[in-house]
């Protein structure tokens, strides 16, 4: 599926994640939160291929809430019935469930928001927390990467005026899941390597703001100040770790 010295760069990022983390315990049954882009596919290949050989005896089951966008009036994306990526579960021997929503219409058409993406993406969430509940799971694995965690600090920053981010590890009480992410101590750049060299079934988001919204403004904003200033990522992400900040550690 892909060649082993790109594979064995992720692995080794992620089992350092889940060591430092303490994420994966024995008995532990996990749902994947898959979107069909490339760090959930990423991430669920890692896992499925970490039950080989962490110490640690655990369960995966893929996971999608379709947003049905193919049901928008303001969005006619080709219908995708995730057919490469249950082959893909299937050869991974990874059960899938997806969920078909009509969060789409519910978000562009009937309210009309003017910023879907946090609405969306705490509607998306509510949704993989019960269907990773409905599949007796008690952890719900996020494809968030090294450099979503740099990028979600600054957006908090900038647009937010508070100093924050995303746990590598959240306990959530009222749903009594844990939900982790493996990916926390792997570039954008090395999962990109990894898609390419495994051929993974990658499915383009069809989602109207995807290319328009904070995230995407900080990323470019980031990345131009980079090429500028090599190792901006690592310098954040060293702040965050010695700060402390939700979580984040290096020791």
């Amino acid at each position: 599926m892909c060649d082993m010295k790109n594979l064995q760069k992720i692995l080794s990022r992620v089992r350092l994640a889940v060591e430092r983390y303490d994420m994966i315990c024995d008995g532990d049954r996990i749902a994947v939160g898959v979107s069909g882009g490339k760090d959930s596919l990423t991430l669920l290949c890692a896992l499925a291929e970490l039950r080989r050989f962490l110490p640690r005896s655990f369960a995966l089951v893929a996971v999608t809430a379709d947003m049905g966008f193919e049901k928008s009036d303001r969005v006619r994306a080709e219908k995708s019935d995730h057919r490469q990526v249950r082959e893909l579960c299937s050869r991974l021997h990874v059960p899938y469930i997806v969920r078909e929503t009509e969060l789409a219409r519910i978000i562009f058409d009937v309210r009309r928001e003017s910023n879907p993406c946090s609405l969306c993406a705490r509607m998306r969430r509510g949704l993989l927390h019960d269907l990773a509940l409905e599949q007796g799971c008690n952890k719900v694995a996020l494809g968030h990467h090294y450099d979503d965690a740099v990028e979600t600090f600054m957006l908090n920053l900038f647009f937010e005026g508070r100093v924050g981010c995303f746990s590598p590890v959240t306990y959530l009480s009222r749903k009594d899941l844990t939900v982790i992410r493996p990916l926390v101590l792997t570039e954008e750049k090395e999962i990109g390597r990894f898609v390419r060299s495994a051929g993974l079934p990658v499915e383009e988001s069809p989602c109207p703001a995807d290319k328009d919204s904070q995230r995407a403004y900080i990323k470019e904003y980031l990345h131009a100040f980079d090429r500028g200033h090599r190792g901006l990522y690592r310098r954040i992400l060293g702040a965050m770790e010695r700060g402390h900040i939700d979580g984040w550690t290096d020791v």
